[in-house]
């Protein structure tokens, strides 16, 4: 795991040259108000595999092609079902969906649709060996990503990492300008997460693997967790 920090200063010092409205005539102006913003970012790697398999058909009737992609999925489903766990292998129905192919002079010539079946989990030797024993879908898409457990995890380090940065450069701002100390005026803590975009999918997974329990071979990669926590301190 790699930690890295990111630090952005704002310094303002706010002094009264506004006039104030009537119904704040009461509230002193805010001054020797300094603006803040620290990250923490950490590095992980990624531990959720989402793999997404696929079944087409065409044909001229719409109720036979309808028939074939549900048969397909339901034989999927079915093989999918024996190794699902939830947390090492979570299994869901994708996308299903069926359109008109049109002639030349924009009359309805046939029908094609296309179903889908999605693995995901972090066992992954469970899933790939699962998507190689169903016949009725070939693999379309391979995707990486951090589970629930191992963000929240990433999170709160990172989150720690930016909050140590935060009082420190508040604490060094409000020395630097000659005051003894700081207190908290308001504080937003804000986060996100990136990882190098979708793999494109491989010419090799359209066809069927020559062996029905041959698993595909995947590597995830890692992924960047970032925090930052910005707000304003009050020297004094």
């Amino acid at each position: 795991m790699k930690i890295a920090t990111k630090i952005i200063v704002y310094c303002a010092l706010l002094a009264s040259t506004f006039p104030v409205f009537s119904q704040n005539a009461n509230l002193p102006s805010p001054q020797n108000v300094v603006q803040l913003s620290a990250s923490g970012v950490v590095e992980v790697q990624q531990d959720l595999l989402v793999l997404t398999l696929h079944a087409t058909r065409d044909g001229k009737d719409a109720a036979a092609v309808q028939a074939q992609l549900r048969q397909a999925l339901d034989a999927a489903m079915q093989e999918a079902r024996k190794g699902a766990e939830p947390g090492p292998m979570d299994v869901r129905t994708g996308q299903f969906s069926l359109s008109p192919r049109y002639g030349p002079t924009g009359q309805i010539t046939g029908w094609q649709g296309r179903a889908e079946v999605v693995l995901d989990g972090r066992d992954f030797g469970r899933i790939t060996q699962t998507a190689a024993r169903i016949n009725t879908m070939v693999i379309g898409q391979v995707g990486f990503g951090l589970s629930r457990g191992e963000r929240t995890r990433a999170e709160r380090e990172a989150q720690g990492e930016a909050i140590r940065n935060f009082k420190s450069q508040a604490a060094e701002l409000s020395q630097a300008f000659g005051f003894a100390g700081y207190t908290l005026r308001e504080v937003a803590v804000s986060s996100h997460s990136s990882a190098p975009g979708p793999r494109p999918r491989m010419m090799a997974m359209e066809a069927k693997m020559s062996s029905a329990d041959a698993p595909i071979a995947v590597e995830a990669g890692k992924s960047t967790v970032e925090v930052t926590v910005s707000g304003a301190v009050q020297m004094r």
